[in-house]
C-alpha cells in the first residue's frame, strides 16, 4: 500500500534539463548544487520530474537517454528532498509524429491537430502505445528503486481533446453495439425516428462532428472520458510492475478539461492530484468584486471558487489529495501578469491543506526564458536570482516543517453536501438551458446553476463537501453506493442542484434519503430527464413530485433578476435584497409550505422556494437559480449555526475546519483583505505555528492578508466528526 510522508510534502516542479539556456555563467551541475541548495533552505521536501521531455528521454526511434536525470535524483536524496518520476507520454517527440502521421489526433473527422503544442496524439492508437509503453518501461525500470523515488505521475493535465480519429468513431461503434445490442434497440433508446436518424445498420451511424441529439452527445462525452480513464489506468498498471509497494501512482487533473470524469479516473489510482490556479491580488479579495456572471475557467476567480476547487479535488475519492501544480508567481500569458500580494501565497496553500491537501507543488521552480509559458511565473524569475516570491514560499516551507504530521491529510469538515453530475455538465455544454447575456447558448450553464448554492454556502460561512453523484447511487451498478439511511447521517443536508441526468433509481434513492432524516434540497433542472436524457412524461421533478410536494410543467428563462417576496410564517429569513436570477419553475403546490415567492406580475402566481416533511427528513424545493444574497440566506436557513465553530466573523475573514489523523481539531483561519481584523477564539485553541496559547474568547489578530493556524483538542468524550468517508 502506498505510503504518504507524515507532513504536508511541500515543493516544486523542476526541470534541470531545460536549465542550462538560462544562465551562461554556471555549468550544469554548478546550476544543479545552487537549486537544490536553494530548495533545501526554502524547506523543500519534494520536486516532480521527467514528464515534459520524452524528446531528452528517447531522441531518436529506439536510441534512449536516461542516464541525465541521475544527477537529479542523487542531489535531491542527499538533501532530503523526496521525487516525483512523470511518464512523458503527453508531449510526443516529433519523431514520432513524423514517422507515424497516423497517429496525430483530430480534433473533427478528417481534421488533424496541428504539432507544436502538446496531447496531440491519439493516444488509443496501436502505435502510440507501442512506443509510449517502451519509453515507459524503460524510464521506470531504470529509476523505481532510487531511493528518492516516492510515487509516479502518469502522463499530464489528460483529456485535452476529444478525438475523431477513425479507430476511437469505430470504438464507439462496438461500444454502443456491446451496450445496446442491435441498431433497433438504439433507435428506440435514443428517439432516432426524429428528423429521419434511425439505424438499418451499424454502419450508419454518422460521425459527431454534425451531431444535434442530446442522446449521442452524452454518449460520445462518456466514451470520450472512458478513454482517457483506460489510459491512465494502462499506465499505471505498467508503472506498478516495477514501483515497489510504498511508492504511489497517480496523475495531475485540470479539473475543466473536456475529457476527464475525475471520480472514475482517480479510482485506477492510489490519490486524487490535481492543479488548482488562480487569479491573485484582488482575485482573493472579500469581500468579493468579482461580477456573478463571471466564467470560471481552468483559472479561477475569488475566495470561494478557489475553494470549491479545492473540494472537488477532494470529491474525486472523497480522501484527501496532492496539489501537483498551482501558482508559483503569475499565472497566464503575456498580458496576464499579476503576482501575489505579500502573504497570498501562504493563504493559498493554508486554504487548501485545510480542506484535504497531502502536497503543495509550484509550477515550476525557474520560470522560463522559451517556449509558450514564457510568464508563467516559477519560484525563481527569468533571473534564477532568489527573490520577493522565494522568500514567501520559503516562509510557508518553514511553517509546514514546524506544523509537521498535524495538518498532513486533515479531514475537511462540511456543514453542507453537494451532489454533482459529470453527465448533465456534459449534456449542458451543448444543449444549456441558458443563455449568455447577448442571448447566445451558454456552454457553462451547468456551473450557472450549480455555482451560486456553493458560493451561498461560503458566504454564510459553511463548508461544502462535493459528492458525486454515481459515489452516492450508481444506476449502472459499477460501484458500490451508499443506503440512504447512511447518506443521512453522513450527510444531513444535501443539496441537488442541476442533476438533469438521473435515472429512475437515482431519484427513488434521493427520496428515501429525505425519508431516512435527511434534508433533500432540489435546485433547477434536477429530475427532468432520464438516464438517457430524454424527458420524463410526468411532470418534473418526477419520481421527486410526492416527495417534494409540488410539480411542474412550464419554466421560463429569466432575463432579468426577478426580486422575491417573503411567505408570512416562512421559517426562512428573507433579504431584502434576495433575488431570482436566470431561471423559474411554475411551481404548483400540492402539499408544501411555501417559503418565499415572485415579486412580479406573471412570475407572481407560482412560489419560488418550498418545503416540505418527507419521513423523518424534509425536501426543499428552489426553483431557480438564486442571486448571491438569496443563496446565503438559503445556506443559513439550512444550517443555522456553522459547524465550525466560529461566530459573527467579519465580512473578510474565513474559518475552516477539519479533523487531523490524530484526531485534534485544526482550524485556520484567513483575513482576505489589506484591513487588519480580530475574532475572539471560539474554545481554548494554541497556535500550531508558534506554541501561543488562546484561552476561550482571547482576541485572534489577523494582519493583512494573513492566515492563522490553530488546534485544539476534542472534548472528552468526543468523536472526529464524519467528514471524509469514501462514499
Amino acid at each position: 500500500m502506498a505510503v504518504l510522508p507524515a507532513r504536508v510534502l511541500f515543493g516544486a516542479a523542476y526541470y534541470h534539463e531545460y536549465q542550462p539556456a538560462y544562465d551562461a555563467q554556471l555549468l550544469p551541475d554548478e546550476q544543479l548544487k545552487t537549486d537544490l541548495d536553494l530548495m533545501a533552505e526554502a524547506h523543500f521536501t519534494v520536486i516532480r520530474v521527467g514528464e515534459s521531455v520524452w524528446s531528452t528521454w528517447e531522441p531518436e526511434n529506439g536510441r534512449f537517454d536516461l542516464d541525465w536525470l541521475q544527477p537529479v535524483l542523487d542531489g535531491a536524496h542527499e538533501r532530503g528532498i523526496s521525487v516525483i518520476l512523470g511518464t512523458p507520454t503527453y508531449a510526443v517527440p516529433p519523431w514520432l509524429a513524423r514517422q507515424y502521421p497516423e497517429i496525430t489526433g483530430e480534433q473533427a473527422t478528417g481534421h488533424r491537430l496541428g504539432l507544436g503544442a502538446r496531447q496531440e496524439a491519439d493516444f488509443t492508437h496501436p502505435a502510440f502505445r507501442f512506443h509510449a509503453e517502451r519509453v515507459i518501461r524503460k524510464i521506470v525500470a531504470r529509476y523505481a528503486d532510487h531511493p528518492a523515488v516516492i510515487g509516479f505521475q502518469v502522463d499530464n493535465e489528460p483529456g485535452l481533446h476529444l478525438f475523431h480519429n477513425h479507430g476511437v468513431f469505430q470504438r464507439f461503434t462496438d461500444h454502443l453495439r456491446a451496450q445496446y445490442g442491435d441498431v433497433e434497440t438504439l433507435n428506440r433508446e435514443w428517439g432516432l425516428v426524429y428528423w429521419s436518424h434511425r439505424l438499418s445498420t451499424w454502419a450508419d451511424l454518422w460521425t459527431p462532428d454534425g451531431n444535434a441529439q442530446p442522446q449521442y452527445d452524452v454518449a460520445w462525452r462518456e466514451f470520450q472520458a472512458r478513454q482517457v480513464t483506460e489510459f491512465i489506468g494502462w499506465q499505471a498498471d505498467i508503472v506498478r510492475e516495477y514501483a515497489t509497494p510504498e511508492q504511489f501512482v497517480t496523475t495531475c487533473i485540470s479539473y475543466t478539461r473536456q475529457g476527464v470524469e475525475d471520480d472514475e479516473l482517480t479510482d485506477r489510482l492510489d490519490i486524487a492530484s490535481g492543479n488548482p490556479y488562480y487569479d491573485m491580488q484582488d482575485g482573493l479579495l472579500l469581500p468579493d468584486p468579482t461580477p456573478d456572471d463571471h466564467e470560471q475557467i481552468w483559472k479561477t476567480t475569488g475566495v470561494w471558487s478557489m475553494y470549491r476547487t479545492a473540494d472537488s479535488m477532494f470529491s474525486s475519492r472523497q480522501e484527501p489529495f496532492l496539489v501537483t501544480e498551482t501558482n508559483a508567481n503569475s499565472i497566464g500569458f503575456a498580458w496576464d501578469n499579476r503576482p501575489g500580494y505579500d502573504g497570498q501565497w501562504r493563504q493559498a496553500a493554508w486554504a487548501h491543506v485545510g480542506r484535504g491537501a497531502r502536497m503543495i507543488e509550484y509550477w515550476q521552480w525557474q520560470t522560463l526564458r522559451f517556449g509558450a509559458e514564457t510568464y508563467w511565473g516559477g519560484v525563481l524569475p527569468h533571473t534564477g536570482r532568489p527573490g520577493r516570491t522565494y522568500a514567501e514560499i520559503a516562509r510557508l516551507g518553514a511553517e509546514f516543517e514546524t506544523a509537521g504530521p498535524l495538518v498532513a491529510g486533515i479531514e475537511p469538515d462540511a456543514d453542507i453536501t453537494m451532489v454533482y453530475s459529470m453527465p448533465s455538465k456534459w449534456l449542458m455544454q451543448n444543449h444549456p438551458p441558458l443563455s449568455t447575456p447577448d442571448g447566445e447558448p451558454d456552454p457553462a450553464a451547468y456551473h450557472r446553476i450549480f455555482d451560486p448554492f456553493y458560493r451561498g454556502a461560503f458566504d454564510a460561512g459553511r463548508q461544502v463537501r462535493i459528492v458525486h453523484s454515481r459515489q452516492l447511487h450508481d444506476p449502472r451498478g459499477e460501484r458500490e453506493g451508499v443506503a440512504p439511511e447512511e447518506a443521512a447521517r453522513r450527510h444531513p443536508v444535501l443539496v441537488v442542484p442541476a442533476l438533469y441526468i438521473a435515472a429512475d433509481t437515482t431519484l427513488d434513492w434521493l427520496a428515501a434519503y429525505a425519508h431516512a432524516g435527511g434534508h433533500l434540497v432540489l435546485g433547477p433542472r434536477t429530475g427532468y430527464a432520464d438516464h438517457e436524457a430524454r424527458a420524463r412524461h410526468e411532470s418534473a421533478p418526477g419520481r421527486l413530485v410526492d416527495a417534494a410536494g409540488v410539480h411542474y410543467d412550464e419554466f421560463s428563462n429569466l432575463v432579468r433578476d426577478v426580486p422575491l417576496c417573503p411567505e408570512p410564517g416562512s421559517p426562512l429569513t428573507l433579504p431584502e435584497t434576495a433575488t431570482a436570477t436566470h431561471w423559474a419553475e411554475g411551481l404548483i403546490v400540492a402539499d408544501a409550505d411555501i417559503l418565499a415567492s415572485y415579486d412580479h406580475p406573471h412570475f407572481g402566481r407560482w412560489p419560488a422556494l418550498t418545503t416540505r416533511p418527507h419521513g423523518e427528513g424534509r425536501v426543499t424545493y428552489v426553483g431557480t437559480v438564486p442571486g448571491r444574497d438569496l443563496a446565503q440566506a438559503i445556506a443559513q436557513w439550512l444550517v443555522p449555526t456553522a459547524g465550525s465553530g466560529w461566530r459573527d466573523l467579519p465580512a473578510s475573514v474565513t474559518a475552516t475546519t477539519g479533523t487531523s489523523q490524530d484526531g485534534r481539531r485544526v482550524h485556520i483561519v484567513h483575513n482576505w483583505s489589506w484591513e487588519p481584523a480580530s475574532v475572539p477564539a471560539p474554545t481554548e485553541l494554541s497556535d500550531a505555528l508558534n506554541g501561543t496559547s488562546l484561552p476561550v474568547g482571547t482576541p485572534l489578530d489577523l494582519g493583512p492578508w494573513d492566515v492563522r493556524v490553530l488546534v485544539s483538542a476534542l472534548a472528552d468524550g468526543a468523536s472526529a466528526p464524519e467528514a471524509g468517508h469514501r462514499s
